[in-house]
């Protein structure tokens, strides 16, 4: 697993976070995290599963409506690392036209299912031109539902400008995750944090 590959943040003086939301979309949580969006303003990069993205099409696009961004998270949620060079092919692809057809534009970040990635994978990836996203607070794991609050603290300790933020919203039961981005989000736009998309965040780069 080459976690160097992978952009986990990016240096800019800007103070802006990036939320992303993996696994989806979910006709149940993808909506409560919407809601919470709206409530607050701001902007969050949603890594859809393709199957997942067939499926619940009107979930994404209200993801779309509300200004929020669609990423590759794969057709099927495989390994990468344990298929061939076509069937990475396949699992991208698939995925990166079924977003296109829905957005009109071809994704342009890709994050990793379990962040298991190689040089293989990272090959891929650059041919099809996508920048590959990691994150900040993966000491969070919010997926194995490890409690709101252990949630909170993992991510309070990772933020800093320019951060990219993992949250899943997919499979499973994604109320501890609701609930800590419900705290998350007013507090940090306390804090004087813009809530931006990947890719607004990686047009910064360089920039100051």
């Amino acid at each position: 697993m080459q976690h160097s590959i992978l952009v986990h943040e990016v240096n800019t003086d800007r103070k802006a976070v990036a939320f992303t939301f993996d696994d989806g979309p979910h006709p149940i949580y993808t909506p409560q995290l919407l809601d919470i969006f709206r409530a607050y303003g701001g902007r969050a990069t949603f890594y859809v599963i393709g199957e997942h993205l067939e499926r619940y099409e009107d979930t994404a696009r209200r993801c779309l409506e509300e200004g929020h961004e669609l990423g590759n998270h794969t057709y099927t949620h495989p390994y990468l690392t344990r298929l061939s060079r076509e069937q990475c092919r396949i699992e991208l692809v698939r995925t990166g036209e079924r977003i296109e057809a829905l957005t009109g534009r071809k994704p342009v970040t890709f994050r990793p299912p379990y962040l298991d990635f190689d040089e293989g994978a990272a090959a891929m990836a650059d041919e099809l031109g996508y920048a590959v996203i990691g994150a900040v607070n993966t000491g969070a794991e919010d997926w194995r539902q490890p409690g709101v609050e252990h949630i909170l603290q993992e991510t309070r300790s990772s933020v800093r400008s320019g951060g990219i933020l993992l949250f899943h919203d997919g499979y499973q039961d994604r109320e501890q995750t609701v609930e800590a981005v419900r705290i998350l989000v007013p507090e940090l736009q306390e804090q004087g944090f813009e809530l931006v998309t990947v890719s607004e965040l990686l047009s910064w780069k360089n920039r100051e």
